[in-house]
C-alpha cells in the first residue's frame, strides 16, 4: 500500500487521478480532497523496470498497487499520519515550482517517524518556475538526499497534467516494494486497518477496509475495536460487489453493529462470540479523544464565556479533523464546547438537544432532516451546514464572535458651553448653553467637563431651541437641553461647565 502526502495543492490528488484517469478532485467541494480515500490500480502491460533498475528482465506486468490519497488541509494532521501508519511506502509530492513548504517538512517528519521506505515525486514541472534542482536541495536540507543528489531516496521529475513521469513513478513505487522484500500472507484470516466509517441512511453503517494481511470473504465475522460486524456485502473501490478482498486491497464493507473507528486495526474471525471476546483487545492505531479540553482550556474556561455546539459529520474522520482544527481558534474572551457529537444526518435528537444546552448546531457534509430544519426554525435552534472545511471553520469564528462584547468608537459631534440652570430633579436636569462647536443631537452622550475634568456623564434626553422641541441644534445657537445621567445622585452642572456631545457606534468584533 503507497500513501501520498505533500503540501496542499501540490498535486497529490492529481497525480492519482493521471493514474487511474479519473477526476476525484473535481468531485470534492473547493478541489480539495477532504476524507481519505483507499484506491487500487493496475501497472499498464507496457510498464517495465528498466528506467528505474536497469534490470531489463524484471517485468511487473499484470501488478496491483493499492494507493491511500490523503487530505492535503492542515487540520487533517492526524488522518496524513494515520495513512502512512498503514502504508507500506510513501510518495513525497513536491511541486516544482513552489519546493518545500510547510506540509511538505510535516510529511517529511511522519515518514521519518514511521520508517516508511519512500520515492519522491517533483510534480508540475510543466510549470512557469518550476526548478527541479532548487526543489532537491531544499530536500537535502531537511536531511532527504535523493539518488541523483548524493542520497538513496528514488526521485522522478513528472507532470500530472500532462502523465510526464507517471509510468516512471509507478515502477519506482514497485522497486521499492522489491527491495524492502515487502509480502503479505493471504491464507490466513484478514487483518488490516480501517480508513474510513459512515452512516448511509440507504446502506446503514459502512466502513472502508484496507487489508494488510489474509483474505476477508462475505459471511465473515470482523472485530474492530468496540466494534463488531458480519460482512454481509463486500464492494472494491469502483463499487462493485466482490466476494474476497485480498491483501493489499481496498474495500467497502456493509453489516456492521456499531461504526468501527477511523485508523482501528480489525481482525476477522470464524463467529460472532470469537469477534465480542476480540473486540476489547483490539489494538487501536490511531484515533484520539476529541473534542475534550486540556487542562489548560479547562482552567480558562472559568473566565470565558463558552459557546456550545453540536457537530454532526458524513464520516468519523471528518470529527477528528474538525476537532484538529478547531482547536487553532483561540480568544481570551471567547470559548467553545462541544456538547454532542457524531456521524450522520442533523435529526430530531439534536435539536432537542440543542435547546436543552442552547447549542448551535453544525453539519458538515450532511443533510437536515426535514423535521428536523421545522423543529430548529420554531425553536429558532442556529443550524449551519458545510461542505469545506476552512468555511465550517468561518462560520464557528462568526458565531463565536456574537458573543464578543462590541468595540465602542466614539463620534465627537459638538461643545456647549453651559450659561444658565433651569431645573434639577433627582434623574435630570435643565440647563441652557451655547454651542460653541459643531452641533448637539437629541439622544447623544454628554462628558460634563469642569476645569478639563470628567465630572460625570449621562445622555441628551431633551433638546430645544426657542422653546421649540429639536432633533438637532447648528454651531453659535444658544439651546435648552434635559440632562439625564447615568448614575444615582450626580454631581450638579453649574454655569460655566462644558457639555462635551458625542455618539457611540458599537462594532462588531470577530475572533
Amino acid at each position: 500500500m503507497v500513501v501520498v502526502l505533500g503540501h496542499v495543492d501540490h498535486g497529490k490528488t492529481s497525480i492519482l487521478d493521471k493514474i487511474r484517469q479519473t477526476r476525484v478532485a473535481d468531485k470534492e467541494a473547493g478541489g480539495i480532497t477532504q476524507h481519505i480515500g483507499a484506491y487500487q490500480v493496475e501497472l499498464p502491460p507496457e510498464a517495465k523496470s528498466r528506467e528505474a533498475s536497469g534490470d531489463e528482465g524484471r517485468n511487473y506486468r499484470n501488478r496491483k498497487i493499492t494507493f491511500l490519497d490523503t487530505p492535503g488541509h492542515e487540520a487533517f494532521i492526524a488522518i496524513r499520519s494515520r495513512g502512512a501508519k498503514v502504508a507500506d511506502v510513501g510518495v513525497l509530492v513536491v511541486a516544482a515550482e513552489e519546493g518545500v513548504k510547510p506540509q511538505t517538512k510535516e510529511a517529511i517528519q511522519i515518514i521519518k517517524q514511521s520508517e516508511l521506505p519512500f520515492v519522491v515525486a517533483i510534480n508540475k514541472i510543466d510549470k512557469e518556475g518550476a526548478n527541479p534542482q532548487r526543489v532537491r536541495q531544499e530536500l537535502a536540507e531537511q536531511e532527504v538526499l535523493v539518488e541523483d543528489y548524493g542520497g538513496q531516496v528514488p526521485v522522478v521529475e513528472m507532470s500530472a497534467r500532462t502523465g510526464q513521469g507517471i509510468d516512471h513513478l509507478l515502477e519506482l513505487i514497485l522497486l521499492v516494494a522489491e527491495l524492502e522484500e515487502l509480502t503479505a500472507t493471504t491464507d490466513s484470516p484478514a487483518k488490516g486497518a480501517v480508513i474510513e466509517s459512515h452512516l448511509d441512511s440507504r446502506r446503514g453503517l459502512v466502513a472502508t477496509l484496507v487489508v494488510q494481511v489474509g483474505e476477508l470473504k462475505i459471511g465473515d465475522w470482523v472485530s474492530a475495536g468496540s466494534a463488531i460486524g458480519r460482512a454481509k456485502l463486500l464492494e472494491d473501490y469502483t463499487g462493485k460487489n466482490i466476494k474476497i478482498a485480498v491483501a493489499s486491497q481496498p474495500c467497502v464493507m456493509l453489516g456492521w453493529e456499531l461504526a468501527p473507528k477511523v485508523g482501528q486495526e480489525f481482525i476477522a474471525v470464524t463467529d460472532r462470540s470469537e469477534a465480542e471476546k476480540l473486540a476489547a483487545a483490539t489494538t487501536n492505531l490511531g484515533p484520539l479523544n476529541i473534542f475534550t479540553l486540556e487542562t489548560s482550556d479547562a482552567n480558562q474556561i472559568i473566565t470565558k464565556k463558552i459557546v456550545n455546539f453540536i457537530i454532526k459529520t458524513d464520516v468519523q474522520s471528518s470529527l477528528e479533523a474538525i476537532d484538529q482544527v478547531l482547536r487553532t481558534i483561540k480568544s481570551d474572551e471567547v470559548g467553545y464546547k462541544v456538547v454532542s457529537y457524531g456521524v450522520g444526518n442533523v435529526s430530531d435528537a439534536d435539536i432537542k438537544n440543542a435547546r436543552a444546552t442552547g447549542a448551535a448546531v453544525i453539519g458538515f457534509h450532511v443533510r437536515v432532516d426535514a423535521s428536523a430544519k421545522q423543529s430548529a426554525d420554531r425553536e429558532k435552534i442556529r443550524v449551519e451546514t458545510y461542505d469545506i472545511v476552512y468555511q465550517l471553520v468561518e462560520g464557528v469564528r462568526l458565531i463565536m464572535s456574537d458573543w464578543l462584547e462590541p468595540e465602542i468608537k466614539r463620534i465627537d459631534l459638538g461643545k456647549v458651553k453651559i450659561l444658565a440652570l433651569f431645573a434639577s430633579k433627582s434623574d435630570s436636569q435643565i440647563v441652557g448653553g451655547r454651542i460653541i462647536q459643531g452641533r448637539a443631537v437629541r439622544g447623544a452622550m454628554i462628558d460634563v467637563i469642569r476645569n478639563n475634568a470628567l465630572l460625570t456623564t449621562g445622555r441628551l434626553g431633551q433638546l430645544q431651541q426657542n422653546k421649540a422641541d429639536m432633533m438637532e441644534v447648528g454651531e453659535g445657537l444658544e439651546l435648552g437641553i434635559r440632562f439625564d445621567p447615568l448614575v444615582k445622585s450626580p454631581p450638579t452642572i453649574a454655569v460655566g461647565d462644558i457639555l462635551e456631545i458625542y455618539q457611540e457606534e458599537k462594532i462588531k468584533r470577530t475572533i
